[in-house]
């Protein structure tokens, strides 16, 4: 029993916490005060290291590209103010000069008023063409008529039964596009109350496409679009390039999905011509990037950036170029890789108790400061009594 006792005096010397008789403690207002303020400051700074655990760290790598993904996604939202949609076409071609016209996408035009508002749903369209899917023939009609082509009949079928049929068949000929007054099929679908609503509506082109995972284009553009000896042209008559005001705001454009945390440098831009007949070209470098989440999930998407050029085109001296907006695209070769990691359990815990240690200390010492300030002042203010 001695022994153990004798063993217990000996420990007892190592305490670093030796305990006041609670009749010599002194509680001050001051010491109140400051205990309020530490509390309160511990818990925040602990709030705030909790957060910062809980929050993955993100890690940067980058290694050469050498994946093998077939098709590139391109998600955009675009909208025009001062153009309807009836004379808006959407384009695609990668590198080789091929046009992507049999892609797997999703392509939607929204006629818009004056506001901005939307008219009616969303029409589907076809890239390679500006014919709208819902543009049909009334019902009432025959299916089975064949109408004229006014002297521009190519076999082996010589019917024309729509006003872009009459059109498409004098671009065969390499003729001038008809006067809409003189064919009985541009007066039936009210063609010329088309033509002149080309700037009374806006339109919204929003959706995605899937291309080859190589350089290439793709572009909005006015008028309608054909191929003629592998060359793709855009055709405007009856209008003239200046009577298109194509002032447009980028609501979205990526390539791929979303990276958390990260901002699309396209998004919001807004761009206003104040000429007519203006071209707006956007060259953009595609980075792969692959991110690898905490949980061992992997998003492989892509990041870009981008330079803006514009300029006026004009066919009377020669300029080359097409108004609209062109999305000129090409793939870096080296990949970005975001990776996720969890922090360390024994690094939070570190730094909890520096929390609580360093502001008790601190706190301490600002404490102790106030008491034997306040005393030193009761002696001089008792002396000069005295």
């Amino acid at each position: 029993m001695f022994r153990t006792k004798k063993i217990a005096e000996h420990i007892r010397k190592f305490d670093a916490y030796p305990k006041t008789l609670e009749d010599f403690r002194i509680k001050t207002f001051s010491g109140a005060a400051v205990t309020i303020v530490s509390a309160i400051l511990i818990t925040l700074l602990f709030i705030s290291e909790l957060n910062y655990y809980l929050t993955p760290e993100v890690t940067e790598e980058l290694f050469v590209d050498v994946s093998r993904s077939e098709k590139l996604r391109i998600n955009l939202d675009v909208t025009f103010p001062r153009v309807t949609c009836e004379f808006l076409s959407i384009d695609a071609m990668d590198i080789s000069g091929e046009q992507q016209i049999n892609l797997d996408h999703s392509i939607y035009k929204r006629r818009l008023d004056e506001n901005g508002k939307p008219l009616e749903k969303p029409e589907k369209e076809k890239i390679g063409s500006s014919a709208v899917l819902n543009m049909t023939v009334p019902p009432t009609l025959d299916p089975n008529r064949c109408e004229s082509c006014y002297g521009a009949e190519l076999p082996p079928r010589n019917c024309c039964n729509t006003c872009e049929e009459v059109q498409n068949a004098y671009r065969l000929r390499g003729w001038a596009a008809p006067d809409a007054d003189s064919i009985e099929q541009c007066k039936r679908e009210g063609w010329k109350k088309k033509l002149q609503s080309v700037d009374k509506e806006g339109c919204q082109v929003f959706g995605y496409l899937d291309v080859n995972r190589v350089a290439g284009n793709f572009h909005i553009a006015p008028g309608k679009t054909y191929s003629q000896h592998h060359v793709h042209v855009h055709d405007l008559q009856p209008f003239s390039a200046s009577q298109f005001n194509l002032t447009h705001r980028i609501r979205h454009l990526s390539f791929g999905k979303n990276i958390p945390g990260k901002t699309n440098p396209l998004d919001g831009t807004m761009q206003v011509a104040d000429k007519g007949a203006m071209m707006f070209q956007y060259y953009v470098k595609i980075v792969p990037t692959m991110y690898a989440r905490a949980d061992g999930q992997t998003l492989h998407t892509n990041q870009f950036a981008v330079t803006r050029h514009q300029k006026q085109v004009s066919t009377l001296f020669g300029d080359q170029g097409l108004p609209g907006i062109f999305f000129i695209y090409e793939l870096a070769p080296l990949m970005v890789k975001y990776g996720e990691k969890q922090k360390s359990f024994f690094h939070f815990l570190t730094s909890v108790c520096a929390i609580v240690g360093g502001v008790f200390t601190v706190a301490g010492m600002i404490d102790s400061a106030i008491y034997h300030s306040s005393k030193v002042i009761q002696k001089i203010e008792l002396g000069k009594v005295s």
